[in-house]
């Protein structure tokens, strides 16, 4: 079986932010090339080992923001690209995770400070997409038109809004909103949401930080992204229009286009089909 990727990425600082604590990686595995911050696009032949798209937004005082995040998405890869022994995705995916965690939690201890960063990773092996979740940053997938979210913001308000005490629509005026329940690094256990997806032909999948998806609704980023001429530029259109919207927070958006030997999606098939949430582990 043949699969490719077509990947478009970019983090930018926003409008009221002096730093940016935001980051993104692309990674072959096979044969190791990882590429990244601040602009990026290029193609993936998926090879044997798979490949790596994540997002990472940071949080703690000074630099500390900038470290976590960089050094959640640059140990997840290193695990992955090396896995001490034969492993099934799901598995090998869990194990990198954790790993990203104990790097994270080890070096606030160091240095004797709190830091974090969230984790959205799409993990591409064979047929399938893993995806894992840790905290508020987001993976989306369009087909057929379609936005569907894959994730669940593993934050407060979400907490309320599964509770019944506030709907999703009073949850988008909140000012806690950005309170998250789950960090890497940040706390010595972690719950981590793991997902796998069935892949059709020209699946898109869509990672970011919340500096997008607190600005722009989910229905102007499908009608973005469907009706850019290709991935680069609508990565583009939508980092620009989360700055015209107000720009508070780093943005970072990954656009992931699937083709290959690839069943053709059908508008008959429900995405609940497709995905699944595997477990939630604790880390």
């Amino acid at each position: 079986m043949t699969l490719h990727l077509r990947v478009a990425g970019r983090t930018d600082v926003g409008r009221v932010r002096t730093k940016n604590e935001d980051a993104f990686i692309a990674m072959d595995l096979t044969l190791g090339d990882a590429s990244g911050a601040p602009r990026w696009s290029g193609r993936f032949e998926v090879g044997p080992r798979g490949a790596l798209c994540a997002v990472s937004d940071g949080m703690g005082g000074a630099e500390s923001g900038e470290v976590a995040s960089a050094l959640v998405l640059s140990s997840l890869a290193q695990a992955l690209a090396s896995p001490p022994e034969p492993m099934t995705s799901h598995v090998q995916l869990t194990a990198a995770v954790k790993d990203a965690h104990r790097s994270v939690w080890a070096e606030a201890c160091a240095r004797g400070i709190e830091m974090g960063a969230t984790l959205t990773a799409v993990f591409v092996r064979g047929a399938a997409a893993y995806v894992a979740e840790v905290g508020d940053s987001r993976a989306y997938l369009l087909r057929n038109g379609r936005i569907t979210q894959l994730t669940k913001d593993q934050s407060y308000v979400q907490m309320l809004v599964d509770q019944g005490a506030v709907d999703a629509q009073e949850a988008q005026d909140l000012p806690f909103r950005n309170v998250i329940l789950q960090a890497m690094g940040y706390q010595r256990g972690l719950k981590v949401a793991l997902g796998r997806l069935d892949l059709r032909q020209r699946d898109c999948l869509l990672l970011c930080s919340d500096g997008l998806t607190n600005e722009v609704p989910d229905r102007q980023i499908r009608d973005v992204v469907l009706a850019s001429p290709d991935l680069s530029r609508a990565v583009d259109r939508l980092v620009d229009l989360a700055n015209q919207h107000g720009g508070r927070d780093n943005e970072t958006v990954v656009l992931v286009g699937v083709g290959g030997d690839l069943p053709l999606p059908s508008r008959r098939e429900p995405i609940e089909h497709t995905y699944r949430i595997l477990r939630t582990f604790d880390g």
